[in-house]
């Protein structure tokens, strides 16, 4: 396997590169190498004396300079230390731009989608990479399942790599012959900055609503936070917002004039929209307008939140010059996202899907576009994250109401008490007509609902979608929902095997 995080081929005068820097004990510093993470520090390299949520930077220094830092990028003088220093106002931002520029700048060698949104993000990048792909071009991919430099992959760490990181991977989709590139940027990774010094062809915010409030401290933040794509689009790049989502289109005012500006949505308003025509439990089709042109289009995912993701990826393919028909072209040769409702089939007369909805926004449109496609009674079974934001819980549960049957369980629980968490979810719960099951055994929880499931029913699998490990107190557990709803319907449904286990509900 080949490292994420390579050496990076080039040098950078910090002089240039930040004009607006003041130096300590130097009147330059020619960087070859940089880090922000002390451990990590090789000789010659330079440190960034990066401030966390709760330790300051500089702690770590003299363990920097011991594992031999030779120049530091901080946002004061320090004393004490006696090699050069270059002082910035930002020290996260000049970080990421000096990553960039050691690796060769390869944002500006490259067209790159950066897509936002608490909810869509991967689907809306891996729908890019498809768009591209059927018009012949290669295309990377940074995000929460993968990244990928357009000819090797592997699984990715965080949605948003690291500034170094990023620079690595985007080196490599150069190297590679890789033009162009879809990546998916956090709320978290934009209020640290780790993208400050990359250059975006296009920036994407399919959805604001709630997620990550336990580090935004608030819906504000958050969104402002979100808006920080806006500054990263070169001059004359695209911006494109949700015209159906209120978070995103609160966005319209900060679009600069430099910028070609593109509203998608399904209201027939947008420059980009659709018109639902058919859904099933096989896929929807619809009509899709775009610039003045409409074509008939399909795709086999489900949920008309998937129609606007095609829409958010129909606006890049525009922008980057793709004809309509190889736009559509690229939404109907596209299947599904891992864990993005997936479907798992064993034989079984009853549809089962595995969809990583964790916020109350992701899980109310999954069953609500679920229940409007069943012919039988739709079953959720969902959790809620521990060490994470509590708000969401009741919500989360609020939202499992729209099932017939919510089996409420365990996600990822943490150092958290899974019963706790279970309470909190509950509490948004009371007052509906869906009467809870609790199981706080996620294992047992998905084979309750699956024995419970009758012919024409629904099984809706939500929170974890694509991961496979389930994280209880400090330890990581191999667990992976779609395996465990194989193993089970397999046991159940096989073949030749008489009637199936059953239970009642």
């Amino acid at each position: 396997m080949v490292s994420s995080v390579p050496a990076f081929p080039a040098a950078a005068s910090l002089r240039r590169l930040l004009p607006q820097a003041s130096f300590v004990g130097c009147a330059n510093i020619c960087a070859t190498d940089a880090f922000d993470n002390s451990h990590d520090v090789q000789p010659g390299s330079l440190f960034a004396v990066v401030n966390g949520s709760k330790l300051d930077g500089s702690q770590f220094v003299h363990e920097a300079i011991a594992h031999g830092a030779t120049s530091l990028l901080t946002d004061r003088p320090l004393a004490d230390v006696s090699i050069p220093q270059c002082i910035v106002p930002d020290v996260r931002s000049a970080y990421s731009r000096l990553c960039e520029a050691l690796a060769g700048d390869p944002s500006r060698r490259l067209d790159i989608a950066g897509v936002t949104g608490t909810n869509g993000k991967t689907t809306t990048t891996w729908l890019i990479r498809s768009l591209l792909a059927h018009a012949g071009d290669r295309c990377g991919v940074l995000g929460t399942v993968e990244y990928s430099d357009g000819v090797s992959t592997e699984s990715s760490t965080l949605t948003t790599p690291a500034s170094r990181p990023m620079a690595g991977w985007l080196g490599r989709m150069v190297a590679s012959g890789t033009r162009r590139a879809a990546i998916e940027i956090s709320s978290h990774a934009l209020d640290q900055r780790r993208a400050a010094g990359i250059e975006l062809e296009a920036a994407v915010v399919t959805n604001i609503t709630q997620d990550h409030f336990d580090y935004h401290r608030g819906f504000e933040p958050y969104r402002e936070a979100k808006a920080r794509i806006l500054e990263l689009v070169r001059p004359g790049g695209l911006i494109a917002l949700n015209m159906d989502d209120p978070g995103s289109w609160s966005l319209r005012d900060r679009v600069h004039d430099s910028a070609s500006f593109v509203s998608f949505g399904l209201k027939s308003g947008g420059d980009i929209h659709a018109q639902i025509r058919e859904e099933s439990l096989g896929g929807i089709r619809f009509r899709l307008s775009i610039h003045g042109r409409t074509l008939d289009c399909a795709t086999t995912m489900i949920g008309r939140h998937n129609v606007s993701n095609c829409l958010a990826a129909a606006a890049v393919g525009a922008h980057l010059c793709l004809s309509p028909e190889d736009i559509v072209a690229g939404i109907e040769q596209f299947h599904c996202v891992p864990g993005r409702l997936e479907r798992i089939h064993c034989g079984q007369p009853y549809d089962v899907f595995v969809d990583y909805a964790h916020t109350d926004d992701a899980l109310r449109r999954c069953l609500q576009s679920l229940r409007g496609i069943t012919p039988g009674r739709v079953i959720c079974v969902f959790g809620a994250g521990g060490d994470r934001d509590r708000t969401k819980r009741p919500l989360l549960g609020r939202a499992a109401t729209m099932a017939d049957i919510a089996i409420v369980t365990s996600d990822n629980p943490r150092s958290e008490d899974p019963n706790r968490i279970i309470d909190e979810i509950l509490a948004g719960m009371s007052g509906s007509s869906t009467v809870p099951i609790i199981e706080p055994d996620r294992m047992a929880a998905i084979d309750k609902a699956l024995q419970v499931a009758r012919p024409g029913d629904c099984v809706l699998i939500a929170g974890k979608g694509h991961e496979t490990e389930q994280i209880i107190g400090d330890r990581r557990f191999p667990f992976d929902d779609r395996q465990v709803a194989r193993s089970f319907l397999c046991e159940q449904w096989r073949p030749l095997a008489g009637q199936p286990r059953r239970a009642s509900a």
